[in-house]
Formats: C-alpha cells, sequence, structure tokens
C-alpha cells in the first residue's frame, strides 16, 4: 500500500510517570522507514527549552506509533506541536480484532499475533520497571534504556509494514483515529481541577467518616449491624416499601453494582444506600490520582470498549467512582468550567441511522419522550413536562430501556409496574416507531449472518457466541459505538479550534476556560459538537447540546450525589469543630496549669 508522505516516522519516547503528574520523557528513538535513518535521543536531565524535534512535523510527515497518546503527551511535555498525521497502531489492532476472544491489547500481543518477532516479555518489564524508578541513570543505564526503546521502535515499524498490507486496513479512517489519539493527550496533559484541601480531609479522616455516614445513612434503612450490611434486614427494608428487588436464579436477592444503580432510577431514596455500599466496599480514595498542581490524571483509555468508547479506571478517573465525588471538581480562581453533553444523543443516532421520521420529529420537539406518550395516547397535545411527570418518565424509561434491550419483565421492575404493563408500553414503541424495529431486527440478523457489525466511520466489532447471548450486545452496538463516533470527532474539533477540554465523560465533556472568554468559548464548544454529529449522521441530523456551567468558588455537582456530600462534608465539619474544642480545652487547661491553678 503507498502512503504519500514525503517521511514516516515511527516513534517511541520513554519516560517517567507519578500518579496525577504530567508524564516526564527520558528518551526518544525514531525510525525514518523511507529512508532507514534510526536516531536515538537522550531527554532526562536537559532544558525542555534548549531541545527541539530531532524530526520535521508538517501535513507531508506522518508519525506511526502504538498507544500514541503517550508520545503526545510528551511532546507536550517539551513543548513540541503535535504532528497533523498519525496512525496509532494500538488503535487499528483494536478496531480489527474487537471482539475476538484472547487477544492482547499490548504490542507485544498485536505483534504475536501478525508473526512479528519481540524481545520477552521479561525483558520489556524489567526495562519499564527501570525506567519508572526515575533518574539518576548511569551511562550504561542509559544505553540499555534506548535500546530497549530502539526494539520498540522497531517491532512497531515491523508491525505496521505487516498491518498496512492486510486488506482491513482503511488509511483514511485509520489517519481519524490517530487524530484522535493527539486529543486525548491533550485531555490527559490537562487535568481535572481538584479541591484537594477537601481530598485531603477526607482521606485523613475517612475511617471516623464511614462510622459516622453509617449512623446518618442507615437511620432511613436499618441494613447495617456495626459495618456490615445485612442482607436479611434490607429484604425487610424493600417488603416494608413495597419494592420488588431482581432475584438471582436460586431465589436470592440480586446484589450486584449495576442492579444497585438501576433500581436507584426508579427509586431515588434508595441513592444513599448505594453510595454508602460503594464507600464501605469498594471506594479507596488513596487511588484518587491527583497531582501536585492539583489536578486529576489518569489514562483515559481510548478504544477500550467493544463499542471504541474510552474506559478509563473507574477507580482513577475522577467520574468513575460514586456520583457524590465529584462535587471534588473546583475551578480554579478565574476560570470557568462547561460540563457539555449531547441532549438525549442515542435516541436522536437512533432515529438517524433507522430513518425512523417518527422518531424525528419525537427528537425535534425538544422532548422525544413527552412526543412518544402523545403518540401513544398516553398524554394530550397540550400535555407539558409539568403537567404529565409521571407519565413522561414512564415512556422515558421505555425509552431507555428499549434502546438496550431490555424486555418487558426488566422494565416492568425497572418502572415498578406490572409485566402486562412493560408489554404494553414496549408494544407502543414498536407500533409508533417501527420503522426503528425493522431496523434493528435487520441489524441484528445481518450481523448474526455476517459475525461482524461496522459502524459508518469504521469502527467494527466481531460477533462470536450464541445468538441469545449476543443479541443484546448487537442492538446495543450501533447506537453506543456511533456515539463513541461522534465524541471521537467533536474532541478533535475542538482541540483542534483551541478550546481546552479536560475530560470525555460518556456522550459529554468537560471545557476550561478563562472567566472573560467563557460565554463565546462555551457557545463555540456547543456548534462544534453539533457539527460533529451532522459530521458523522448527515446534516439532516443535528444533535442539540445542554450545558452546565461551574464558575469558581463553586463546584462541580451531579443532583444524584448531592445529598450524600451534602452529609459527608457536614460530618467533616463536626469533627474539625471537635478537634477545635479538644484543642480549646487543652490549651485551657495548659494556661491554667501555668498560673498554678490545676496541679500538674
Amino acid at each position: 500500500m503507498h502512503f504519500p508522505f514525503k517521511n514516516i516516522f515511527v516513534v517511541d519516547f520513554e519516560f517517567v510517570s507519578d500518579p496525577g503528574e504530567r508524564q516526564k520523557p527520558v528518551c526518544v528513538v525514531f525510525h525514518e522507514i523511507n529512508s532507514g535513518e534510526t536516531k536515538k535521543v537522550w531527554l532526562e536531565g536537559k532544558d525542555p527549552l534548549t531541545l527541539t524535534p530531532p524530526y520535521p512535523i508538517s501535513e507531508s510527515d506522518l508519525f506511526v506509533a502504538y498507544f500514541s497518546s503517550a508520545e503526545w503527551n510528551c511532546h507536550l511535555a517539551l513543548g513540541w506541536p503535535l504532528p497533523e498525521n498519525v496512525i496509532d497502531l494500538y488503535a487499528e489492532f483494536r478496531n480489527m480484532t474487537n471482539g475476538l476472544p484472547g487477544v492482547s491489547k499490548k504490542l507485544l500481543g498485536a505483534c504475536q499475533h501478525y508473526g512479528v518477532t519481540t524481545i520477552s516479555e521479561l525483558e520489556k518489564e524489567s526495562a519499564r520497571q527501570r525506567i519508572m524508578r526515575g533518574p539518576p541513570y548511569t551511562e550504561e543505564e542509559k544505553c540499555y534504556i534506548m535500546e530497549y526503546c530502539a526494539s520498540d521502535v522497531f517491532e512497531t515499524a515491523e508491525l505496521f509494514e505487516t498491518m498496512k498490507e492486510d486488506p482491513n486496513f482503511d488509511t483514511d479512517r485509520a489517519l481519524l483515529r490517530g487524530r484522535y489519539m493527539g486529543a486525548v493527550a491533550t485531555m490527559e496533559y490537562g487535568g481535572i481541577p481538584i479541591d484537594l484541601e477537601t481530598l485531603t480531609a477526607l482521606k485523613e479522616n475517612w475511617i471516623q467518616i464511614q462510622e459516622k455516614l453509617i449512623l446518618e445513612i442507615d437511620r432511613d434503612f436499618g441494613v447495617y449491624e456495626g459495618t456490615v450490611f445485612k442482607i436479611n434486614k434490607f429484604e425487610k427494608y424493600l417488603n416494608d416499601n413495597g419494592i420488588a428487588w431482581p432475584r438471582t436464579e436460586k431465589g436470592n436477592l440480586e446484589m450486584k453494582d449495576d442492579t444497585f444503580k438501576e433500581m436507584c432510577l426508579r427509586y431515588p431514596q434508595l441513592q444513599g444506600l448505594k453510595d454508602l455500599r460503594y464507600i464501605l466496599g469498594q471506594l479507596r480514595l488513596s487511588e484518587l490520582p491527583v497531582g501536585s498542581d492539583s489536578r486529576n490524571r489518569c489514562l483515559l483509555s481510548p478504544f477500550a470498549s467493544k463499542t471504541g468508547r474510552n474506559q478509563p479506571s473507574t477507580s482513577k478517573f475522577i467520574f468513575g467512582p460514586a456520583v457524590w465525588l465529584r462535587s471534588l471538581i473546583k475551578p480554579e480562581k478565574g476560570k470557568v468550567l462547561a460540563y457539555v453533553d449531547y441532549s438525549q444523543q442515542e435516541f436522536m443516532i437512533a432515529a438517524a441511522l433507522s430513518k425512523d421520521e417518527e422518531m424525528k420529529a419525537a427528537y425535534a420537539s425538544g422532548d422525544p419522550y413527552l412526543s412518544f406518550a402523545k403518540k401513544a395516547g398516553a398524554a394530550p397535545e397540550e400535555a407539558t413536562k409539568a403537567t404529565h411527570v409521571a407519565v413522561r418518565d414512564l415512556f422515558k424509561q421505555c425509552v431507555l430501556g428499549v434502546q438496550y434491550g431490555m424486555g418487558a419483565e426488566s422494565l416492568a421492575l425497572r418502572i415498578g409496574k406490572s409485566i402486562p404493563y412493560g408489554k404494553e408500553l414496549i408494544h407502543h414503541h414498536k407500533r409508533v416507531f417501527f420503522k426503528y424495529w425493522e431496523w434493528s431486527e435487520h441489524v441484528l440478523d445481518t450481523t448474526l449472518l455476517n459475525r461482524k457489525i461496522t459502524t459508518c466511520f469504521g469502527w467494527q466489532m466481531y460477533v462470536i457466541g450464541k445468538e441469545q447471548k449476543e443479541a443484546r450486545t448487537i442492538k446495543n452496538f450501533p447506537c453506543q459505538a456511533t456515539g463513541a463516533e461522534i465524541l471521537r470527532v467533536a474532541c478533535i474539533l475542538l482541540v483542534e479550534n483551541g478550546i481546552k477540554i479536560i475530560a470525555p465523560i460518556h456522550d459529554a465533556i468537560l471545557i476550561e476556560c478563562e472567566e472573560g472568554e467563557a460565554e463565546e468559548t462555551i457557545l463555540q464548544a456547543q456548534k462544534l459538537m453539533t457539527k460533529a454529529s451532522t459530521i458523522v449522521l448527515g446534516p439532516e441530523n443535528p444533535i442539540k447540546t445542554d450545558v452546565k456551567v461551574i464558575k469558581y468558588p463553586d463546584r462541580y455537582a451531579d443532583r444524584r450525589g448531592i445529598e450524600t456530600w451534602d452529609k459527608i462534608t457536614h460530618i467533616l465539619k463536626e469533627l474539625e469543630m471537635e478537634r477545635m474544642s479538644i484543642l480549646s480545652q487543652n490549651c485551657r487547661h495548659s494556661c491554667l496549669r501555668t498560673v498554678g491553678i490545676l496541679d500538674t
């Protein structure tokens, strides 16, 4: 395959990466494929202001790397520009093997898959451990590290030569995914501002907070004995409050985290208990990496999920743990944060992909859920979100559930109604949006026949397994994977237009800007996000956006976690007052002893 580029550079950096901190480049090695030139450059210990890129970076140059966001993070740390043309072999390997069992995502796994000779994993791990211990490095160690880095470069170069001959290798789409890896690097490099003072206080008082939180939250539930969650008491609470809870095949209460999350949608009063279980069982505040600049940074793991979405660690990414913890996000003085998300994105994607005009009209109404209720005859034409809250919520849950492949029984449980009622809602959906259902069944049949499904921008997934097990995944894939495509394009557009994105969150982004420029920047971001949706879905299918603005000294707040956050911060204040009282008493006693009133 011919690549119309003057230079094709295969690049690899070695770096030190402390939790929450920006990468510190150690060395870089590159190999130019056309000329055969290879160069090794030691970077650690040198003034970044004196360092310039050892290779040209222009529109006529192509850069090839494996998981290249690491390389572009190093570029940003050194003040070097990001390349315009990138092919990331990690993204392409993920795409070409997505859904196949037993495939490693690492460079070693990709090389083994394509028969490329590599050094052993043991050798790689030994070199990585020495690099991560950091400086000082002896001259012998410097040579050893650069030789190791060069081995990765030569393996990547050979992998590129092999992969580009694969009939499934799509250069144009590979270049688009490569551009996204540059956007990922800018987001990781920027980081999310965290209220470090409050986080430190939480860590220092965590055991006492947990004890007091049990007393505070469990007062409404009565399901704990000490720090132990008692299933029998929880079952009594459910029975007393008329809550039908999912059960396992053996008849026991289903206690998975996903079940709690699902039930909290129907019964918001359970959110505090869900948070408490997570706080006592899984939440480890020490795992949240925050750098010396009070910024949360972690690997965003692009293309990690089957649908091509980012999949950062749920314990290391501030948007991963319990929603109340997001209130630690706080803009710096003079800065503004904006959470910009697509409005009912999956509904509009489904409408566009299925060409269902009724769904498009429902979306255009501004409230697709209420529009659906009206079309089903469950609400009058003059109904509004305020006048028909309950009906709208039922039809909203139906729409969201159907798009995730939910059946009548699960839907009924979610909305707290009978199974026949759940069947009736789904029947209405099939009747009103019949075009969508025809398309959905066609997607399922075609995918099972071809054993593969692909988005319009080429993200694909192989389907291995039985029809019943895979049906839900297949039906969910088009909207989720297309949503991922839209967000990638949006991130590229925003970054390349100078807007600072500091986090991608499913179908939303978090941007940071100067206070005086906030209004203009946010408006531009919204326009670019809508443009991204039309690039993927077509000009006739724009997706609107909503925005939440956070100005200093306010903090980010998710409505689902506000109650728990307020309880925890109240406990913190109580603990601080108790400490101040003890200090005051000790000080008073000390003064009295000094003047001889109290015996020593």
